[in-house]
């Protein structure tokens, strides 16, 4: 009896609300950080990366740096997802792409998944069935609703971002 009280106790202490506001608050990153691993672009380069999300992500600096913006924004699960499946789709051995396989579904397409994208309800069905028996192509729907968001909704904002505005000057 004594010990179930003093879980009891010990948990409740744990569920109590914070006391102040201030506990709950987030650090957020002011700007995105820098990319360190790659290369420096070229204004003209980074210029391209306006018209066409392809580019930019074909560019070493430009997917750090537009990695760098969407975790700033708290949204990078979509690069994230769509870096896996490239990385996924240069599998050789049928059982580590299966584990790879996997492991995306876990951590982007299954309901509550850690960082799950945003994808309709076909798309899932159809990337779940194509899980059935992994191939290269399996998370490639998925992959292209994930890059038609990005190219809609996260390059205009990076766009817009005083970091991509510094590189163009």
């Amino acid at each position: 009896i004594t010990l179930a009280k003093e879980i009891k106790t010990k948990l409740g202490t744990l569920l109590q609300k914070p006391d102040s506001a201030f506990d709950l608050i987030i650090p957020y990153p002011e700007k995105p950080e820098k990319p360190a691993k790659a290369q420096k672009t070229s204004p003209d380069e980074a210029l391209q990366w306006r018209e066409s999300l392809e580019k930019l992500l074909q560019n070493a600096y430009g997917l750090t740096s537009f990695r760098s913006f969407l975790r700033s924004e708290f949204s990078e699960e979509n690069i994230e997802f769509w870096i896996a499946c490239e990385e996924y789709k240069k599998i050789k051995s049928p059982t580590k792409m299966a584990e790879k396989a996997k492991k995306i579904y876990e951590e982007f397409i299954q309901m509550e998944a850690p960082k799950e994208v945003n994808i309709d309800h076909f798309t899932k069905a159809v990337t779940m069935k194509n899980l059935v028996e992994p191939s290269v192509s399996s998370f490639n729907e998925a992959q292209k609703r994930i890059f038609a968001l990005m190219e809609k909704d996260s390059l205009p904002r990076f766009v817009r971002s005083e970091f991509y505005q510094g590189l163009i000057k």
